[in-house]
């Protein structure tokens, strides 16, 4: 097991990162002296395969717990089913010193960890995730929140989980195609933070296609090292934190026009990548031969690399609904070469013309 630290004061926790590491939940948690009640939030396919372990192991620890399904799917992180998750837990008599699991991917990981920040006015929680995508993300650094039909994650807070405890072994389960979207999120690392990690992976292809697991522990302790560090720097989004949105402007306005069911996150984030790269070759950030790198790349892991079908008033109406939009201009993540960054500031109109350019 790797153990990664975010160090934010009273906020502080670990990042437990290993193969097998679902029985060791309950003594994980007692370690941390938690209250004896837990609602561990799910959904049917994650809860058949591993609520079972889950929860013995929280009762062999001496605590007890029971289990919150929620329907699988982004369309589903909604105001309904945080209401029908906040009735469960007063009908368990949850109090403040309860808590609860997320196990799950960035859904399950998203909503439940919003309902932990808003019940009682906030409870501890955990993060346990079961997706390539929430092992190297959305499970750290506190984001949480549901959608609204206007936008992508427009109701939220920032609220840090009490551990995050990532079970490798969870992904040799994992659905091929949310596998390939959580790789788009390993390559966002490389393409604006880490120029090394970018060529590692580009080396790597048919090692991750395969889902090598000591390439994969390596690939998800280096993607959590660089946002501990990001998240450390600036934990409310303020400055830096904002390079991780690096192709999620665009990707959240695909899922947005979608209705949150013609793409998965990963893939809107693929797409949004390489218009992103666009972008920024056009304003001279970068090289046509970056964005070729970085298309190629998305296309090796099996990843759409061209924008959705949308008009262009679809997309502006999108993209202005951006938590990020300052009176009618976004900041906007360009990548500076490949491992480098830089903030600038494009309107609505101008990042839509970029997806409607055919490329």
């Amino acid at each position: 097991m790797k153990t990664i630290t975010i160090n934010l004061g009273l906020h502080s926790y670990d990042i437990a990162i290993g193969e097998g590491l679902l029985p060791g939940i309950g003594s994980a948690c007692k370690a941390m002296g938690l209250g004896s009640n837990v609602a561990v939030v799910t959904n049917p396919t994650v809860s058949t395969l591993y609520s079972d372990v889950v929860i013995s192991a929280l009762k062999d620890a001496g605590f007890s717990p029971f289990v919150i399904e929620i329907q699988d799917g982004e369309e589903y992180k909604n105001c309904s089913t945080l209401q029908r998750i906040y009735d469960c837990l007063i009908d368990a008599g949850m109090d403040r010193r309860s808590f609860i699991i997320a196990l799950g991917g960035g859904v399950v990981g998203d909503i439940a960890g919003f309902a932990s920040a808003t019940f009682l006015r906030g409870i501890p929680f955990i993060q346990i995730p079961t997706t390539l995508l929430a092992q190297v993300d959305s499970s750290v650094g506190g984001k949480t929140g549901i959608d609204h039909p206007s936008g992508k994650n427009l109701i939220g807070a920032f609220y840090q989980p009490h551990l995050v405890f990532s079970d490798t072994g969870t992904l040799k389960t994992l659905e091929k195609r949310h596998y390939l979207a959580g790789l788009a999120e390993v390559v966002k690392y490389g393409v604006v933070l880490d120029a090394d990690l970018f060529l590692l992976l580009e080396a790597e292809v048919e090692g991750l296609l395969k889902r090598d697991s000591d390439l994969l522990a390596r690939i998800i302790a280096r993607c959590c090292e660089i946002k501990a560090a990001v998240v450390e720097e600036d934990e409310k989004e303020s400055g830096l934190r904002a390079v991780l949105n690096y192709g999620h402007t665009l990707g959240h306005a695909f899922e947005t026009i979608s209705g949150y069911q013609g793409m998965v996150h990963g893939e809107a984030v693929a797409s949004g990548m390489v218009q992103a790269a666009v972008l920024s070759a056009s304003e001279g950030y970068c090289t046509e031969t970056d964005v070729q790198r970085i298309t190629l790349l998305l296309q090796s892991l099996k990843l759409p690399v061209t924008a959705p079908q949308a008009t262009f008033d679809e997309l502006v109406n999108a993209i202005s609904k951006d938590k990020k939009n300052r009176s009618g201009s976004i900041k906007f993540v360009c990548n500076q070469g490949i491992g480098s960054h830089s903030f600038h500031y494009f309107t609505p109109a101008r990042l839509a013309e970029v997806c409607c350019s055919g490329r």
